[in-house]
């Protein structure tokens, strides 16, 4: 053909081609999933003094008054706090410079500042954007609550995944698990519980962790 080109397609090539990218494809996904287990898990291991020290002493503070801590930035320098009372729910936000503020709203309600206090450093040393307990239910209708803690990415280091956190959570009793790690409903009802729509994997048998779009 004149003023043109001349292509040939070589199909054997065209399909050993497309199995390696199926295959890489495949082995990204399963190096995504190993690769993530084994981070988040060692990172636990390797903090789990200051990461259960978090969860301690928010859990101790929690029985005063019902409340939540959130850091709304990624330098972890603006702390919002949510306080529950028996009818209404309060947000207050502060800035650098405003740690007055922040104890006179936290003594206005009862709460025990110095443990709060105490948890604002703890959290902002690990990188924690998040603190806050979850309501569930066992399979006879018994309710539970749970402590999660969010993590940002940046403090694991995590191979083909962008903007997700980790969450942590702590149950009060041992929970069950399946043969993958995935957390149970129970010993005899063998279904996967979500909680939030979210799966959680074993770390220990009252820890799991899961992966999130959102840290809240």
């Amino acid at each position: 053909m004149r003023g043109g080109y001349n292509f040939t397609i070589n199909k054997n090539f065209v399909i050993k081609n497309t199995i390696s990218y199926l295959a890489v494809t495949m082995l990204s996904a399963l190096l995504t999933g190993s690769c993530t287990s084994v981070n988040i898990t060692r990172y636990y291991h390797r903090h789990q003094s200051a990461l259960d020290s978090i969860q301690h002493t928010y859990k101790t503070a929690y029985r005063i008054r019902p409340f939540s801590l959130e850091f709304t930035d990624h330098s972890f320098r603006r702390v919002s706090v949510e306080i529950l009372t028996d009818s209404l729910k309060y947000i207050y936000e502060f800035g650098p410079g405003e740690e007055a503020a922040l104890q006179d709203s936290l003594r206005k309600y009862q709460l025990d500042v110095p443990a709060i206090d105490r948890l604002i450093t703890q959290m902002r040393s690990m990188h924690c954007a998040w603190v806050n307990k979850l309501d569930y239910y066992s399979l006879s209708g018994e309710k539970h609550l749970l402590t999660y803690i969010s993590l940002w990415p940046r403090v694991i280091n995590r191979p083909f995944r962008n903007k997700q956190y980790y969450i942590i959570a702590y149950f009060s009793e041992p929970q069950f698990f399946d043969t993958r790690g995935e957390l149970m409903t129970g010993r005899r009802v063998r279904r996967i519980r979500k909680i939030n729509a979210e799966i959680y994997n074993r770390i220990s048998d009252t820890v799991c962790y899961t992966l999130s779009d959102r840290f809240r």
